[in-house]
């Protein structure tokens, strides 16, 4: 469960999130929308206790992230798996290696690493390109790495920012897919997109932020008009 419990963040003068409550359920599937400046970025950021709020309380998973120490951030951030627009991998690392990363950071065995990475690429369609490297890849093949490394630790919440930005509209729809597999397995995600025909055709939870308040919270409509 996420749960924000009247936060706010300010940057300067500037309000980014202004005494936002909102819970999340686990399991859930919730796009977060909203114009430039809404918000979203903040409050991805805030989740992964990347920055500071001013006020308020944030759980995740029943866990204060207000209060966590430098020292209990990495654990914390564990939990979660993230996956970005860009990618993000390590280009001097084979597909394999990209994802066996992230197994490593947290001291899993060798033999562990060798049984589950082969799995998490076979779940994500991409098991036959394991010794390439992601400039060999296309786009939707790298996000689909991505994919593997953000799962392979068995994260209770995905948080994927903008994760088709960069893909053509028939891998966009194959990622989606993907991601409302691991949802179905009972993972939270949490996807900020400005993606309209995504957000309609798929119909979940949709919560629209403007001027750093949560102006509506749906289901299955995209609609920055309110």
């Amino acid at each position: 469960m996420i749960e924000f419990d009247h936060v706010t963040k300010t940057y300067g003068k500037n309000t980014a999130l202004k005494d936002v409550s909102i819970t999340i359920n686990d399991g859930d599937f919730v796009f977060v929308i909203g114009m430039s400046g809404a918000g979203k970025s903040t409050f991805i950021k805030l989740i992964l206790k990347e920055i500071e709020a001013d006020s308020g309380l944030i759980r995740v998973e029943g866990k204060n992230v207000t209060s966590l120490s430098n020292r209990q951030i990495p654990e914390h951030r564990r939990n979660i798996g993230i996956v970005f627009q860009d990618f993000r991998l390590l280009e001097n690392k084979t597909v394999y290696e990209n994802v066996a990363f992230a197994m490593e950071i947290t001291h899993q065995t060798k033999r562990s690493i060798a049984k589950k990475v082969p799995q998490a690429l076979n779940m994500v369609g991409i098991g036959r390109y394991a010794d390439k490297f992601p400039g060999e890849l296309s786009a939707g093949e790298q996000q689909r790495v991505a994919i593997a490394r953000a799962v392979i630790n068995k994260p209770k919440v995905i948080i994927a920012d903008e994760p088709t930005g960069n893909l053509d509209p028939e891998t966009a729809w194959e990622i989606m897919a993907l991601l409302e597999q691991i949802n179905m397995r009972g993972t939270t995600v949490v996807m900020v997109t400005h993606a309209k025909d995504i957000v309609d055709r798929m119909k979940k939870r949709v919560v629209t932020l403007s001027g750093g308040e949560i102006v509506s919270d749906v289901q299955g409509a995209y609609n920055l008009n309110v």
